[in-house]
């Protein structure tokens, strides 16, 4: 999609110079666990309804995403400034940061959430370096995703394939794709899990040694499957675990004085969620935004636990 073509440019757009994000009461999302085999690939499966001439909202920083759109013509706003559109049959790859959605609705999406592990073992590519696009599927998963997808599309158009079941053959296709991973390199993913979940503000040295990696070795391959270099990586899960306990209806006292102890004042946590989440700490809880809400919810975050 080129720039005159963007939804977000068109005069009939309520976004142009609008900050205004789609209301919750206006979307439908559905969540469903992937088969107990996949759950170390897939975060989580999902069908995604708003029937609203317009849709906006924010997709907090990720992993990555096999993403189908049999409704709607809209795109995605990435760190540096480009765009992509939201391709019928898509792949959504990690985010550095959180990424901003325009959409001519109605808006209809299903697909797969994946973990580091996922992405690593669907796509071989390196997640630093394919970071922040939306891509068509068929140019990295092959053609039979394509061929898949337009028959899923299809078939959820005409009403013969629900959203629930359109997700369930994604996980298939998915599964049926895996490539085995580099033992070695699970054992780092998973002690960069553990590192992860420790502590809000991990020391990356203690990340040195691991699977028997030198600490230059150890920064390439986090990069490599999960996006970001260690200490970024650390800042982006210190704002989603910090998001996922601000929006929560109650805040411990042992939870709050952690936050307080993770970030250097509060101006600071609340620049550090809002670039990786989308969101300021006051939005989080205000039940707008039910997307937000499940991709931060702790259970999705179980690559923290290694």
């Amino acid at each position: 999609m080129d720039a005159t073509s963007s939804p977000l440019q068109s005069p009939e757009s309520p976004f142009v110079g609008d900050a205004s994000l789609t209301s919750a009461a206006l979307i439908i999302v559905d969540y469903i666990a992937p088969p107990p085999a996949l759950a170390p690939f897939i975060t989580t499966l999902y069908h995604f309804r708003c029937d609203e001439p317009w849709i906006r909202d924010i997709q907090p920083a990720a992993v990555g995403q096999l993403c189908l759109f049999p409704h709607g013509v809209g795109e995605m706003h990435f760190a540096d400034g480009h765009r992509d559109p939201n391709h019928a049959v898509g792949l959504l790859t990690p985010l550095s940061r959180a990424a901003p959605i325009v959409v001519k609705g109605p808006f209809h999406a299903f697909g797969a959430a994946l973990s580091p592990v996922g992405w690593a073992a669907l796509t071989g590519l390196h997640a630093g370096e394919n970071r922040d696009r939306l891509l068509p599927a068929g140019s990295v998963l092959g053609p039979e995703i394509g061929v898949l997808g337009e028959r899923l599309l299809g078939g959820y158009r005409d009403g013969t394939m629900t959203g629930g079941e359109c997700a369930l053959a994604i996980a298939g296709f998915i599964e049926r794709h895996l490539q085995p991973i580099n033992p070695r390199h699970l054992e780092l993913i998973a002690a960069t899990g553990r590192w992860l979940g420790a502590s809000f503000n991990p020391e990356v040295s203690q990340l040195a040694g691991t699977a028997g990696y030198s600490a230059r070795q150890v920064q390439r391959l986090v990069e490599q499957y999960f996006g970001l270099t260690p200490r970024a990586l650390a800042r982006k899960y210190r704002a989603l675990r910090a998001a996922a306990l601000l929006s929560a209806p109650h805040l411990a006292m042992e939870d709050e004085a952690e936050l307080a102890e993770a970030f250097f004042d509060q101006s600071h946590m609340i620049r550090e969620i809002a670039h990786f989440v989308g969101r300021t700490p006051a939005r989080l809880s205000d039940q707008t935004t039910p997307y937000l809400a499940e991709m931060i919810d702790q259970r999705n975050l179980r690559e923290l636990q290694g």
